[in-house]
């Protein structure tokens, strides 16, 4: 197995945060520093990664999280915030948010141990659906729609196509429904931002098909095996 792998199905980190800990010089197997991801191991091999001994693949856990506002998306956080692990009061395996949320905003985060899904799910390539209650400043005209329909410059790329709808509107504010199907680092805000009307309230309403109905803000729920077996057959595992 190759040893970025490992690491993922061990708990560690993501499968790409992984590559980079093995890029680190952070990783030896069998007293051996290993700096590359595809590196081989074997379940007899020793694995250490800060000089801490890894148990090896464990068992895995998916978890659906209806995230408050107010909470970080990582496992831990150098200012002292709550993070979204803090919410999982029963759990005592170490999960990882599967993308992130930013602190502001709310909605469904998926959480697991499954390095491969998660790497999966976050990769570009694979297309997987985010969708998005937006409310906005001001209401958008149908130019500026048609524009994140077709995709908007940012940070000097363009985004992919992003499918948007209007729900309903007021005199100050506008609710959009909005579904991408790529991951960038604030990419709503940014895409509203860039069309001149502002984000007030941000909120994940489905990814990969999976919604928070029935589940309190704050609150959460294990995924059941068909909802599991369906997120494997979406990413091709």
């Amino acid at each position: 197995m190759r040893l970025a792998k490992y690491l993922a199905l061990s708990g560690v980190a993501s499968r790409r945060r992984a590559e980079k800990i093995i890029g680190q010089g952070r990783v030896v197997v069998n007293g051996e520093m290993a700096s590359k991801p595809e590196h081989r191991v074997n379940p007899e091999d020793i694995v250490e990664v800060d000089g801490k001994i890894i148990d090896g693949p464990e068992e895995k856990k998916y978890i659906l999280l209806n995230k408050p506002g107010g909470y970080i998306s990582t496992v831990t956080d150098t200012h002292q915030r709550p993070t979204v692990t803090g919410l999982l009061k029963n759990e005592s395996t170490r999960l990882y948010p599967v993308g992130r949320l930013d602190y502001d905003t709310t909605g469904l985060l998926l959480l697991t141990n499954d390095g491969e899904l998660a790497y999966r799910l976050t990769h570009p390539r694979f297309k997987i659906n985010k969708e998005y209650l937006v409310q906005v400043k001001g209401k958008p005209g149908e130019k500026a729609l048609e524009s994140m329909r077709k995709g908007l410059m940012i940070d000097g790329e363009k985004t992919a196509p992003a499918d948007v709808k209007i729900l309903k509107s007021d005199k100050n504010t506008t609710s959009l429904l909005m579904t991408l199907r790529e991951g960038k680092k604030r990419q709503v805000k940014k895409m509203c931002d860039a069309i001149g009307h502002p984000v007030i309230t941000l909120d994940r309403v489905s990814f990969a098909g999976l919604r928070y109905d029935g589940i309190k803000r704050g609150d959460y729920r294990y995924l059941t095996g068909k909802e599991i077996k369906k997120l494997y057959r979406l990413v091709g595992l």
